[in-house]
């Protein structure tokens, strides 16, 4: 989520996640679908876990969302970790649901 707002860089997650899972968030972070601005200059409420849940369908693996507000904004984050021969959890897949909707052209 931090990653995602802006406020952490995503090297700060080298070692969390699997590199298909590294590769979405970097591709996903210079947008930084999570971040609190209101407009120019000005920043709006920070993102806030509003619910979790998770799912386990085998040993091993944990299938999670979180739905994150943003003020008025309401985002879904879909992830998989999995357990790796390390003992270690790591992020395997990640993805973060549609944006508002943009305004299309004037009919």
């Amino acid at each position: 989520m931090l990653t995602l707002s802006g406020q952490r860089p995503v090297h700060a997650l080298l070692g969390h996640a699997l590199p298909a899972a590294y590769d979405r968030l970097a591709e996903l972070a210079p947008q930084a679908p999570l971040r609190p601005v209101l407009g120019p200059g000005r920043r709006g409420p920070v993102p806030t876990v509003r619910e979790c849940g998770l799912c386990r369908p085998r040993r091993g693996v944990i299938e999670a969302f979180a739905r994150i507000t943003t003020g008025e904004r309401l985002r879904a984050l879909a992830f998989r970790l999995e357990l790796g021969a390390d003992s270690r959890w790591r992020c395997a897949a990640l993805d973060i649901g549609p944006g508002p909707a943009l305004p299309g052209p004037a009919s």
